[in-house]
């Protein structure tokens, strides 16, 4: 009996040191993650990069939101997602604005690429005065939001949990065109010209998920 708890205790002490790569998040076991903890984690790459509008402080990678849209965006951080075809998997990161947004479509979240095009998001946006997860458009307020993009083959699931609450809700449902050179992106656009508005990304995560 003595030596089975030990094997647990020790178990559980690999699970939870940070860093480990046996470490279990939600909905499964890690194929990758990034806490931002200094600095990008190797397989990143920027699309339309400017140095001076994107820093990682404090646990989390930070963006200011310029003028622009999907196909315009700029700071846009990509890596490629896993094969479709392996099995389902789940993209998590938590989103805040630092500032709060003013400008009519300012938004921060996920974004899916295939081929090099933007043909899906998953984001907190801000339209007609009122901030809402796209999409489904499901009003929330302005607090930290977990989005969850659940892939199973060409289905998406895209969910959300507001700070506080416990249970990730469903905003919607939908298929993904046929993959071709797969990719993952954090972005955020639509900011002010004028003014500095920074999101804030943290704990990013892509984790295996049930079929």
């Amino acid at each position: 009996m003595r030596a089975w708890v030990c094997g647990i205790l020790g178990l559980a002490a690999v699970i939870a040191m940070p860093g480990t790569k046996a470490v279990f998040g939600e909905g499964g076991n890690v194929i990758f993650a990034d806490r931002f903890e200094g600095k990008l984690a190797e397989g990143w790459r920027w699309l339309r990069e400017q140095p001076g509008a994107w820093r990682i402080r404090e646990g989390g990678l930070e963006i200011r939101a310029l003028p622009g849209d999907a196909n315009t965006v700029k700071n846009a951080l990509l890596r490629p997602a896993p094969d479709r075809s392996t099995g389902a998997f789940a993209v998590e990161v938590t989103v805040s604005n630092l500032t709060p947004p003013t400008v009519q479509y300012e938004q921060l979240g996920i974004t899916w690429y295939v081929d090099g095009k933007p043909v899906f998001k998953l984001v907190k946006e801000r339209i007609d005065g009122g901030i809402y997860i796209i999409p489904g458009r499901k009003p929330v307020e302005n607090v930290p939001i977990r989005l969850r993009l659940i892939v199973k083959g060409d289905h998406w699931i895209a969910q959300y949990r507001p700070a506080g609450e416990k249970e990730f809700l469903t905003a919607a449902e939908g298929t993904l065109p046929q993959p071709a050179n797969d990719e993952i992106s954090l972005q955020c656009y639509h900011g002010p010209e004028n003014e500095e508005h920074w999101m804030r990304f943290e704990d990013f995560r892509i984790v295996r998920w049930p079929q």
